[in-house]
């Protein structure tokens, strides 16, 4: 997959995401919130108010930050394509 097919197929699937009405297992959620921050190149600190929330996505974060940013692209696009039609 080129570089631009794989740019258009990871906006895809995070469309999917957003758009998703029901509740995500946090497991799901966490490895989701990683490949995304590092596909995006924001390696800012979690926001969340939770200092708790907070330390599940750093933990989340550190897990995946070997990743390269189109690694984590592909990685985000394969979690969707697994575990959404499961969801439904």
């Amino acid at each position: 997959m080129d570089r631009e097919a794989l740019y258009l197929e990871f906006e895809k699937a995070v469309e999917v995401i957003n758009s998703y009405t029901e509740p995500f297992p946090a497991d799901l959620l966490l490895k989701l919130y990683a490949y995304y921050k590092i596909a995006n190149q924001n390696y800012n600190n979690p926001g969340s108010k939770t200092p708790l929330i907070n330390a599940f996505k750093a933990n989340a974060l550190i897990q995946a930050r070997d990743m390269e940013p189109e690694e984590a692209m592909r990685a985000y696009i394969e979690l969707v394509k697994k575990e959404v039609p499961k969801l439904k």
